[in-house]
């Protein structure tokens, strides 16, 4: 939708509502509601104001010590949210509403270094500087319940009910058990302006997929973000609860699958200059363990990783192969490869930019690829293993390199303190499995 489309639309009184949004560390929207005649008439020149502890605060949304830019001795002030206008979009779940995403910026007009959409912006420019540009595809698993969101809480989420009671991977029959909500995720997305490809079902019992087509990486980081959360606004409007856990339960967990390639002035480039793309992926395998953390952001992250799960726990690269952390597929214009590593619940924005940052390592390094695997890769002893671990992953991304030269201090050290920040709220929770184990055991 463009603005002067938004404005008749305001006059008509179609729409009404306007979401301005930025995606905080953890990939979520958060901003505003604003009436659409102050969006048109202040906001979509001027900006608006957002407290700048959206970008330094945990899961719950609770301030957290250790960020250098957000404490309670700076004051929590405020940052701008800068309309970014090629991103408005009608809301077709919500009556009269159109969403906005924002990039966020100091008042003096320079960006928020750790914004995820600002550093993803940073990691494209330094593709572009070479006449590069990426294509994208995320591959989003989720769980679907039958209990609302609030009778999920009540339960403390447990004993609900899956929408279905079986394997329905690839199954008609079973997807059909939930196809009303997912035709209205389909249609809905469809006029918010995605090109949505197909929608799946999953190994895990209530698990499916929709995918849409492939965009520049930019686009495809704000869909991801946009369908994320609408995706859950549509289920509670069905009274049914979606999780993008990484991993629910001990059943297979919900991935995130990144299709990636890259493409020049004359088009794609993967299938015309061999020595970009071994070089590129050259550098994935080298930087995955040390870029994992922006892949797998959590502790629940790293449950995921288990062998014979369809979730990689090696580092290695195949021809089609789903052992391997990093698969290539297609032919032609279409060859790219596909990033396994990371879970449902990464922020696409940080994952893309671990991307590029691996491959222009690699390119930068003059890397030259290993040789192809063949065969089971959870059986490779001679290969690299994925962290298992947040703490393990939070100490590689801390001591990398690769990281700081291509993120800066700053962002390295933000969210190596969100990491921290997990890890001590998870040293200090008591579990159920504890009680089980020890409440009348011992």
């Amino acid at each position: 939708m463009t603005l002067d489309e938004l404005r008749a639309e305001v006059d008509c009184g179609a729409i009404d509502t306007v979401l301005l949004a930025l995606t905080d560390m953890q990939g979520r929207l958060q901003g505003k509601r604003l009436t659409a005649r102050h969006f048109l008439a202040e906001v979509a020149e001027h900006g608006a104001e957002g407290c700048n502890y959206l970008l330094g605060v945990d899961v719950d949304m609770a301030t957290v010590s250790g960020y250098e830019m957000f404490s309670w001795e700076r004051g929590y002030g405020d940052f701008v949210l800068r309309p970014d206008l090629d991103t408005l979009r009608p809301v077709h779940w919500q009556e009269g509403t159109v969403v906005c995403l924002a990039d966020v910026a100091w008042e003096d007009g320079s960006d928020v270094a750790v914004s995820p959409r600002q550093i993803l912006r940073g990691q494209l420019a330094r593709l572009a500087a070479r006449g590069w540009s990426a294509n994208a595809g995320t591959e989003l698993e989720f769980l679907v319940f039958r209990d609302t969101y609030e009778q999920a809480w009540h339960k403390g989420y447990r004993e609900m009910e899956p929408a279905n009671l079986y394997n329905v991977d690839y199954s008609l029959l079973g997807t059909a058990r939930v196809e009303p909500l997912m035709r209205r995720i389909r249609n809905s997305m469809e006029a918010a302006g995605m090109l949505c490809e197909d929608s799946k079902g999953e190994c895990n019992f209530g698990q499916h997929e929709i995918n849409f087509r492939y965009a520049d990486a930019l686009r495809t980081a704000d869909q991801h973000s946009i369908y994320k959360n609408g995706v859950k606004e549509i289920a509670a409007l069905e009274g049914m609860a979606i999780t993008f856990m990484a991993k629910y339960d001990e059943r297979e967990g919900n991935s995130c699958h990144i299709h990636f390639s890259l493409a020049d002035e004359q088009g794609p480039l993967f299938h015309r200059v061999a020595a970009s793309v071994e070089s590129f992926l050259a550098g994935q395998l080298a930087a995955l363990r040390e870029l994992t953390l922006l892949l797998a952001p959590n502790v629940n992250s790293y449950k995921r990783f288990a062998a014979a799960t369809f979730a990689p726990t090696t580092v290695a690269w195949g021809l089609d192969n789903r052992t391997c952390a990093l698969r290539v597929v297609g032919h032609g214009p279409s060859l790219r490869f596909e990033n396994r590593a990371g879970g449902a619940d990464l922020n696409p924005y940080m994952a893309l930019s671990a991307i590029v940052a691996a491959g222009l390592h690699g390119v930068d390094q003059g890397l030259e690829l290993e040789p192809v695997f063949e065969g089971n890769a959870y059986n490779a002893q001679d290969k690299p293993r994925i962290p298992t671990t947040l703490r393990d992953a939070r100490e590689l991304f801390a001591a990398s390199d690769i990281a700081r030269a291509a993120l800066g201090d700053d962002v390295v050290a933000h969210y190596v303190n969100a990491a921290d920040v997990e890890l001590e709220a998870f040293a200090g929770a008591v579990t159920d499995w504890e009680r089980y184990r020890v409440f009348e055991r011992l």
